[in-house]
């Protein structure tokens, strides 16, 4: 997906269609100074198995809009990038993911529009900053007990009982590790995308 400059906007994987089976799509975002491809892989191994349909945006900046300055370009380009997709593909419920920054801001526009989005996975997230909050979608974090970048005692141990005082439905899941995405916690994470509480 590009502009009309020819820029890359976003990537989409999509596994064979299924007549009876519309797809769950995942929007992945990727870490600060990353790349559409970086937010892409975060599941692409299990796409296929899981018949996730994949949107990896690509940060107008080195990082999302608000880590930068707020809620803005980003934004506007992922609601336009859900609409080519949703009148391309047949979706059934959306997901926020992302790893890193990409986390921290999937984590704050997933609580803000709650009531749009089914579901948030934070791999490795460093804060959550909702302009507001609604509705209550489920979220998946995991995080690394060796982690240098975001530690994760100020960070996930922080966030995570947060989440959980405001009422929102937690798996949460350490691992022993960096700053990373191990294949177990991919696996873990998929796992859950598709056997969790679907909303009713």
């Amino acid at each position: 997906m590009t502009d009309a400059d020819g820029g890359l906007l976003a990537l989409l994987y999509a596994p064979a269609p299924s007549e009876d089976r519309p797809y769950r799509l995942v929007v992945l975002l990727h870490g600060a100074g990353g790349s559409a491809r970086q937010g892409l892989d975060l599941l692409l191994p299990v796409a296929d198995t899981h018949h996730l349909l994949l949107l990896a945006p690509q940060a107008a900046a080195t990082s999302w809009d608000l880590i930068v300055e707020g809620f803005g370009t980003d934004v506007r380009r992922i609601d336009g990038l859900l609409k080519s997709t949703f009148a391309g593909y047949p979706v059934r419920e959306v997901v926020l993911g992302g790893f890193s920054d990409g986390a921290s801001y999937a984590l704050s526009l997933g609580l803000t529009n709650g009531d749009l989005v089914d579901g948030v996975v934070a791999f490795s997230p460093g804060f959550s900053a909702p302009l507001m909050t609604h509705g209550h979608p489920q979220v998946f974090v995991s995080h690394g007990v060796d982690d240098r970048v975001l530690p994760v005692d100020v960070c996930s141990r922080r966030l995570v009982p947060r989440l959980h005082e405001l009422g929102y439905d937690v798996m949460y899941q350490e691992f022993p590790g960096g700053h990373e995405v191990p294949e177990e916690i991919r696996a873990a994470a998929a796992d859950w995308l598709t056997t969790r509480r679907q909303k009713s």
